[in-house]
């Protein structure tokens, strides 16, 4: 079974909750790191459980939403190997995964139907990474280790 995880502050509860729906349907097994609900919540408390399991390998990639996409996205991007984008479209989906094996989608709740939302995660979803050149420029964005 294909696995994902998803997580999402108060602004993208609505989203995720239908999202969990789409992906499970599509024989996804979801982990959902919350939140439970619209009340008012922290991103980072949702963003760095998903991250942990992606970076960990507990999870092969994930699905990170709140209002604009931009907290979440700056967020997961702190972990090391996170390669988490922001997609509003889904042709963007599509360039994040071939150039730039984005492991995590994010998505911002406030500026997407859910329609649109489920065309950006097919697309990722269904898009390999390209390989080549673009490995290069992937090796390139953690930075060294601090000692």
């Amino acid at each position: 079974m294909k696995s994902i995880g998803i997580a999402c502050d108060h602004a993208g509860y609505d989203l995720k909750e239908f999202l969990v729906g789409y992906l499970s349907s599509k024989g996804y097994e979801v982990t959902d790191f919350g939140t439970y609900s619209d009340e008012s919540v922290d991103y980072p408390d949702f963003a760095h459980p998903l991250a942990e399991a992606v970076q960990n390998g507990e999870l092969p990639q994930g699905i990170g939403i709140c209002g604009s996409g931009e907290g979440m996205s700056m967020t997961l991007n702190k972990h090391r190997g996170i390669r988490a984008g922001l997609c509003w479209r889904p042709e963007i989906a599509e360039l994040i995964r071939m150039h730039n094996d984005a492991n995590i989608l994010v998505l911002p709740a406030r500026f997407i139907s859910n329609d649109e939302a489920m065309a950006i995660v097919d697309k990722y979803l269904s898009t390999p990474f390209e390989g080549g050149r673009h490995e290069r420029r992937i090796a390139k964005i953690d930075l060294p280790a601090q000692g």
